[in-house]
């Protein structure tokens, strides 16, 4: 075997790093694992886990999202038709996860439930509650879009995105319980709570944009070239190339997501690229999020009815720059419209994901041309 390049390196004790954390948390919680222990399973010094991590909790965080993005189970085959099997089949997901008799055993893999501290960690500060409430912002628009498209075709196009609210607040709810009370949750009852959810009639409508507020998209041209990139709703190649819109959305902004949704034309692709200023820590924690709720939904829903919107982690940054947005934090929201494989169109600040949607043909200089060509 060659001598490892260092970016190899770094990929390797990472990895090691990551093994010996999940052997620590399991055996001693989060609460008692110490990093000097990890750093000891993993056979390296502690500066090599800071080097890597931050500090625990981004070495937690990291742990739970790659133990979530781990799809051990296919799609069913026949996965719900209806928004009421589907919700059914989503919660049964959901609950396969869950200790339900001790606490000290659970899910289907028969090991401890590492995310039981996970609430403890994200109400420990505020810049983890707020990142986490948007999050989980971002999952109900994701399973309210995808509840969307099972429909009828005879239903009124109400928005479902609250319904979606209601079946993560039964289900973080049933786990949080499953921690504190072993043997409490039945999980029959939550897999009919949220079956019924479906025909709760919660009047739920998209409110139209303050339009005064929003600003002017900027008509561009300009070339677009993004870095290959994965969907993690799908966990397939993301196709930045299709025409539609790409939002570059900081994780104090991510309900603007819908916005760009509602507002792009059908058949257009919508991508919600997640950024944050402490992406060693918060990125992980939005992989969990996310993976949490799109590996259940993977398996519940038909393909057809998975949400019309691409989630993609940019921890580099190299997207958003793709995009023109040099730096990023937490609060940035940016948008670009594509077409033709070029920047047509871009926004910035609050409202930008509606305005790069929502911009006509017309105000585009590609369009022009396009126009001229034809008439000529």
């Amino acid at each position: 075997m060659g001598r490892l390049s260092r970016a190899e390196l770094q990929e390797h004790n990472r990895a090691r790093v990551l093994d010996a954390a999940r052997n620590e948390f399991t055996e001693r919680g989060f609460p008692g694992a110490k990093v000097d222990a990890i750093a000891e399973r993993a056979g390296l010094t502690r500066g090599a886990v800071y080097s890597n991590f931050p500090g625990k909790r981004a070495l937690y965080f990291a742990v739970l999202a790659d133990l979530a993005e781990r799809d051990h189970e296919p799609p069913h085959p026949e996965p719900g038709r209806t928004a009421p099997e589907a919700l059914g089949a989503l919660a049964r997901a959901w609950a396969g996860e869950l200790p339900l008799v001790d606490a000290d055993t659970g899910g289907r893999h028969g090991s401890p439930r590492l995310g039981r501290h996970l609430m403890s960690e994200v109400l420990s500060e505020e810049r983890i509650r707020r990142p986490f409430a948007q999050l989980m912002k971002l999952d109900a628009i994701l399973l309210g879009l995808a509840l969307e498209e099972l429909r009828p075709p005879d239903a009124s196009p109400a928005r479902l995105v609250r319904t979606a609210e209601a079946v993560l607040t039964t289900l973080y709810g049933a786990s949080q319980m499953a921690d504190a009370a072993p043997g409490f949750i039945e999980p029959f009852n939550v897999v009919s709570a949220c079956e019924r959810l479906a025909g709760l009639d919660l009047r739920d409508t998209w409110p139209p944009p303050h339009l005064p507020y929003i600003p002017r998209a900027r008509p561009a041209d300009e070339p677009w070239s993004p870095p290959p990139a994965t969907d993690a709703v799908r966990g397939t190649p993301a196709r930045l190339a299709d025409d539609g819109v790409v939002a570059i959305l900081g994780l104090h902004r991510l309900e603007a997501a819908e916005e760009a949704v509602r507002a792009a034309p059908p058949g257009a692709t919508v991508t919600a690229v997640l950024v944050t200023g402490e992406p060693a820590e918060l990125l992980p924690l939005a992989r969990l999020a996310v993976a949490g709720l799109c590996g259940c939904l993977r398996r519940a829903f038909p393909p057809s009815a998975w949400p019309r919107l691409q989630v993609v982690y940019d921890a580099s940054g190299a997207l958003a720059r793709a995009a023109g947005v040099a730096a990023v934090s937490d609060g940035t929201e940016a948008a670009v419209r594509i077409e033709g494989g070029r920047i047509v169109a871009r926004a910035d600040g609050r409202g930008a994901c509606h305005a790069a949607a929502a911009t006509e043909d017309a105000a585009q200089p590609g369009h022009a041309r396009r126009e001229g060509s034809r008439s000529s």
